[in-house]
C-alpha cells in the first residue's frame, strides 16, 4: 500500500446491507450473489440483509432516509450506477459526515463495473472479468480491510451538486456509454459495439475546458486551507452561509472553485482548443473492466486524471487508442490529438447544449459544470 494509507478492519461477526439491482447487467445479479457471494460471506462470518431495488432512485431513498446504524458495511451488488445512487443518497443525509465513514463495498453485478475493476487493480490482482472479478471482489470484502477513496464534488450551472467516485464525461465516451445502454444484456461487449457505432458517426463538440493543474505537490493529499467558497447545494431557496460559518450538516465547501458565473481564477489553465471529440475526467484507474484509462490513478491520490481528445483525429487513430486502452498503453502511442493532465479541479463550458454528459456512467443534461 502507498505510504500514509491507513486501513480499517470490519468487525467479526459483521452485518452487511446488500443493495442489489436484479435488472443490472445481464440480469443475473441475484443468482450470482446466491451462487458465488453468499457462501463466501457465510464462511467469513458476514451476515447479509438483502435489499432488492425495484425502481430507479429506490436505493438512493433507502440510504438517505433509513437508520443505517445496524449495519457495519453497505455492499452494492450491481453496476457503477447503483453505487452512484448510494453515494449521493448518503451525501443528502444531515449526518453525511458520519455516515460516509461507513465502509462501502462494490461487487460487480452490472455491465459497467469500472470501480470493481479499479479496486481489483489496486489490490494487485491480475486483470480479470466476469465471475473471476466477482470472486476477487468478494474475497476483498471477506478479508474486511477498508481504506479511504477520493470523491469528486461536481456543481452544474443549474445549481445541482453531485458527488462522483468514478468519472465525468462529455462527447464520444459518454455517447458510447448511453447509446450502448440498449445492449446491456451483452454485458461488457455492449461497450465494444457502442464504440464501433459511435465511430461511424463521429461528432465534434464545441466548448471551453479549463483546469487547475496538480502542481508540484502532485500525488500528496491536498491542503484544505484554501478559503471556502460557498455554493448552493441544489435545494431551492438555500442561501449559502457566510464563509467560515459552515453549519453542522452542511456539505463540504468547494474550496478550489469560484462560482460558474465567474471566470476561472488566473492560475488555472484554459485549453486553447475549443473543439473536442471527448473530454473525460476520471479518478479511478479503470473506465470499464477492460479499459485501463488512468494507469497512474490511486484510490486516494487527491487527483483528477483529465483526458481530452481534440477534433481532427481520424477514426483509425481513435480506434487504436481504444484498443490500446485495454492494456493501459494508449499514452505510449503519442497521438497528437490525445492529451492527459493530472488536475485538482476542472471546468467544462459547452458552447451549446449538445451531446450527453455522464457522471459515473449516468446521463446528465448538457450544461456548464465544474468539479
Amino acid at each position: 500500500p502507498p505510504p500514509g494509507d491507513s486501513y480499517g478492519v470490519l468487525p467479526r461477526p459483521c452485518r452487511a446491507l446488500v443493495l442489489l439491482n436484479p435488472q443490472s447487467g445481464a440480469g443475473r445479479a441475484l443468482e450470482d450473489f446466491r451462487a458465488v457471494v453468499q457462501p463466501m460471506l457465510a464462511e467469513a462470518d458476514i451476515a447479509t440483509t438483502i435489499f432488492i431495488t425495484e425502481r430507479p432512485h429506490h436505493a438512493h431513498e433507502k440510504v438517505r432516509d433509513e437508520d443505517l446504524s445496524q449495519w457495519d458495511t453497505l455492499v452494492v451488488m450491481a453496476g457503477d450506477g447503483l453505487l452512484y445512487e448510494v453515494v449521493n443518497g448518503l451525501m443528502e443525509r444531515p449526518d453525511w459526515e458520519d455516515t460516509m465513514k461507513k465502509p462501502l463495498c462494490i461487487l460487480p453485478g452490472g455491465s459497467g463495473n469500472a470501480l470493481a475493476a479499479s479496486i481489483n487493480h489496486y489490490a494487485g490482482n491480475d486483470h480479470v472479468a466476469k465471475k473471476k472479478l466477482l470472486t476477487n471482489c468478494t474475497f476483498i470484502l471477506c478479508k474486511g480491510l477498508h481504506t479511504q477513496m477520493d470523491l469528486v464534488s461536481l456543481s452544474t450551472a443549474s445549481g445541482k451538486r453531485l458527488f462522483s467516485f468514478l468519472g465525468f464525461g462529455w462527447g464520444f465516451i459518454s455517447d458510447v456509454d448511453i447509446d450502448s445502454e440498449k445492449y446491456r444484456r451483452l454485458g461488457n461487449a455492449r461497450f465494444t459495439l457502442g464504440t464501433l457505432q459511435c465511430l461511424a458517426k463521429l461528432r465534434v463538440y464545441q466548448g471551453r475546458l479549463s483546469y487547475l493543474p496538480m502542481g508540484p505537490e502532485q500525488g500528496t493529499p491536498l491542503p484544505s486551507q484554501d478559503p471556502p467558497v460557498p455554493i448552493t447545494n441544489g435545494k431551492a431557496g438555500h442561501i449559502p452561509p457566510p464563509v467560515g460559518t459552515e453549519a453542522a450538516g452542511a456539505l463540504p465547501a468547494d474550496s478550489l472553485l469560484v462560482p460558474l458565473c465567474q471566470p476561472v481564477p488566473v492560475h488555472w489553465t484554459v485549453v486553447p482548443e475549443e473543439e473536442f471529440v471527448t473530454v473525460y475526467a476520471i479518478y479511478q484507474s479503470h473506465l470499464g473492466t477492460n479499459l485501463l484509462m488512468a494507469p497512474a490513478a490511486g484510490r486516494h491520490d487527491g487527483c483528477i486524471h483529465l483526458f481530452y481528445l481534440k477534433a481532427g483525429i481520424s477514426r483509425v487513430a481513435l480506434l487504436k487508442i481504444f484498443l490500446a486502452m485495454a492494456r493501459g498503453t494508449h499514452l505510449d502511442l503519442n497521438c497528437p490529438h490525445l492529451r492527459y493532465v493530472p488536475v485538482r479541479a476542472f471546468r467544462l463550458e459547452p458552447q451549446a447544449a449538445a451531446g450527453i454528459m455522464t457522471v459515473d456512467g449516468e446521463a446528465l443534461a448538457c450544461e456548464p459544470v465544474q468539479g
